[in-house]
């Protein structure tokens, strides 16, 4: 049986994302691994053209719901980055180490995103 907070987290990103008025989902994938491991795979292609992919490799440590890796990924129609949030370590000098954010021509510092807050970016980006 799935973790509570596990599918919790899994209701409210479903929710969010068939929300999404101007989207379709290429994929929606939940690899349950253990009850408290999971992996989410997502696609999401606006009718702009822009699209929004997730990854998330994710566990439940001591009742608190833990990203192992994530990656956010969002382009324009034309496949150019818009953004891309991610938490691989290859900018150690970044003050919010391994977290990060990928634009255009740049990285920044980022907090780790929560991913509804991803979603609501990326719509807004897409209109």
């Amino acid at each position: 049986m799935l973790h509570e907070i596990l599918s919790q987290y899994f209701e409210d990103i479903e929710d969010s994302i068939r929300k999404l008025e101007s989207a379709n989902v290429e994929r929606y994938e939940e690899e349950i691994l253990t009850s408290s491991r999971a992996n989410l795979r997502v696609r999401v292609r606006f009718l702009s053209g822009h699209l929004l992919e997730v990854n998330e490799a994710i566990v439940i440590e001591e009742d608190q719901l833990k990203h192992l890796g994530y990656r956010y990924h969002f382009q324009d129609q034309e496949n150019n980055l818009i953004f891309r949030y991610d938490n691989t370590p290859h900018f150690p000098d970044i003050k919010s180490f391994p977290h990060h954010k990928h634009l255009k021509n740049k990285v920044e510092d980022s907090d780790e995103p929560l991913i509804l807050n991803v979603i609501k970016e990326a719509k807004l980006l897409a209109q």
